[in-house]
C-alpha cells in the first residue's frame, strides 16, 4: 500500500509550517511527509489511520506524527453533505526534527525533546491536562513571527515530552512499503470500507476495488498492514461504536446494529477485545472525563 508523499511548504521568512485548516478535505489521502506532524483538532471528528492503527478522533484531540509515519483523517460523512452545518478547525505545524541544525538534539537537555521525537515515529496521542496546554502555544503559534515561534514549538514538544499521559498508536512492528505501482490502492480501499463498513463486504467486491484477484488480495492485504481485511472491518466498526456511544443518543443495542454488527454478543466481544472496556463502561468512562 503507497501512502503518497506530501510536500510541505514553508515561507521565505519561517523555518517550518503552522497553519489553520477550516475545511475538512484537506490532504483527505493516506500520505506521508518527511517533517514531524503536531496536530490539533479544534473542531471535528472523524476516523484516524495512522500506521496500523484505526481509532475515532474527535474536537480536542492532539496527535504527534513522526516522520515519514504514513497517516490519514477522514472527517464524517456530514462534513460533506451540501446542507451542512458541521464545520471544520485544525491546526498543524510541520518541521523537520533538525531544522534548528544537527546538534540541537543532542544537547544533554534536550534528551526528553529527543526521546519524544523518536516516539513520535509511532505516532503519540496527547491526553490530559497537556492537551490545553500545547493547544495553547499552536493557537499562539499560528500568529508568532521570530523567534518567539521556535520558542513555542519547543515549549509545545518539552511539555509533550514531560507529559506521561500518552498513547502509543502505531505497533512497534509496523512497517511502510513505498512501492509505485500501489499509489492509490489504500485510498480506495479505505474510501470503499468506510462508506460501507455497515453492510457486509464480500472478499470479491473489496478485492475488485483493489483490482487484485480474491486469493492475493488477502495475502496482499496482510502483508501490507499486519492484520486481516475482517480484523481492520471490526476496529472500523469499533471505532464507530465508540462515536456512538460518546454521542448518547441511541441505546446500546441500537447502536451494535448502526455499527454493522450481526447480534449483540459479537458486538460486545469484539468492543471489549479493541478498547478494554465493556461499551456501558468506556460511555460511563468518556461522561466523567468530559
Amino acid at each position: 500500500m503507497k501512502p503518497q508523499l506530501l510536500k510541505v511548504s514553508t515561507g521565505p521568512a519561517h523555518s517550518f509550517s503552522v497553519r489553520q485548516d477550516l475545511v475538512p478535505y484537506i490532504n483527505n489521502r493516506w500520505h506521508y511527509h518527511p517533517e514531524v506532524e503536531l496536530i490539533h483538532f479544534k473542531k471535528g471528528t472523524g476516523t484516524q489511520f495512522i500506521g496500523d492503527s484505526i481509532k475515532q478522533f474527535r474536537a480536542g484531540d492532539i496527535v504527534l506524527v513522526g516522520s515519514q509515519l504514513p497517516h490519514y483523517w477522514r472527517f464524517d460523512d456530514g462534513y460533506f453533505t451540501e446542507d451542512t452545518s458541521l464545520t471544520a478547525d485544525v491546526r498543524v505545524a510541520h518541521f523537520n526534527e533538525n531544522f534548528w541544525g544537527t546538534q540541537f538534539l543532542q544537547l544533554p537537555e534536550n534528551k526528553g525533546m529527543r526521546t519524544i521525537l523518536e516516539k513520535s515515529k509511532r505516532g503519540v496521542q496527547i491526553v490530559g491536562k497537556t492537551k490545553k496546554v500545547v493547544a495553547e502555544l499552536l493557537e499562539r503559534m499560528l500568529k508568532a513571527e521570530g523567534t518567539e515561534r521556535i520558542i513555542l514549538l519547543m515549549e509545545a514538544l518539552d511539555a509533550i515530552a514531560g507529559c506521561n499521559q500518552v498513547i502509543m498508536l502505531s505497533s512497534i512492528g509496523f512497517r511502510h512499503n513505498f512501492e509505485e505501482s500501489e499509489n492509490d490502492r489504500i485510498n480506495a480501499i479505505y474510501e470503499y470500507s468506510l462508506a460501507n463498513f455497515k453492510n457486509k463486504i464480500h472478499l470479491e467486491e473489496i478485492a475488485g476495488v483493489a483490482m487484485i484477484s480474491p486469493n492475493s488480495f488477502c495475502r496482499y492485504f496482510k502483508s501490507r498492514t499486519r492484520k486481516t481485511y475482517s480484523q481492520f472491518l471490526i476496529e472500523i466498526k469499533v471505532g464507530h461504536a465508540c462515536k456512538l456511544l460518546i454521542d448518547n443518543k441511541l441505546s446500546i443495542k441500537q447502536l451494535c446494529y448502526e455499527s454493522g454488527f450481526n447480534n449483540f454478543a459479537s458486538f460486545h466481544k469484539y468492543f471489549k477485545q479493541i478498547t478494554g472496556k465493556s461499551p456501558l463502561i468506556y460511555q460511563k468512562e468518556f461522561m466523567q472525563a468530559s
